[in-house]
């Protein structure tokens, strides 16, 4: 029976984001980010009227709280919308985590009015691109030598996007 339940796939629950998950998505954004945020930083920018998100939890697993699966951080004003940030935790790449989270964040976005959506995306984060270029996601721009990594490296930032209309 244990066995049957161990190699089950896993299921998950997209949920907007609350500010009593503030602590857990700085925790995962720490995971993917070399400079992450930290609550507070996320707290403050969920607190502005404009800005939603969502986080994705495992809903089929023995452990009575699981960890937060990842999460998408947006907002929406006249007319366009930004991803402000989205990251899946380690162990949850590869669920399709990350087109969930995008696909509920551009319906959200849709639905408060935004006719187009934004990002900026490191141009060698290839999962990153792959995933935003199937969404239907276009370099919009660049910004060179924009992020930095923790070796000193720099690379460019592709401003990308996609109409929701």
């Amino acid at each position: 029976m244990l066995d049957t339940y161990l190699k089950r796939k896993p299921e998950f629950e997209i949920v907007p984001m609350s500010t009593e998950h503030c602590a857990a998505v700085a925790e995962v954004h720490a995971q993917r980010f070399s400079k992450a945020w930290n609550d507070g930083e996320f707290l403050s920018l969920l607190l502005q009227p404009n800005s939603f998100g969502f986080v994705v939890w495992q809903t089929n697993t023995l452990i009575f709280k699981a960890p937060l699966a990842g999460f998408v951080l947006a907002r929406e004003t006249a007319g366009e919308a930004e991803i402000l940030t989205i990251a899946v935790g380690d162990k949850f790449a590869r669920f399709g985590l990350g087109w969930r989270l995008m696909q509920a964040a551009m319906r959200e976005a849709g639905g408060r009015g935004g006719e187009a959506m934004f990002l900026e995306v490191d141009d060698g984060n290839e999962a990153a691109l792959g995933l935003y270029r199937k969404l239907g996601f276009q370099k919009a721009g660049e910004r060179p030598a924009y992020y930095t990594d923790a070796s000193g490296r720099r690379s460019s930032a592709l401003v990308m996007r996609r109409d929701l209309r």
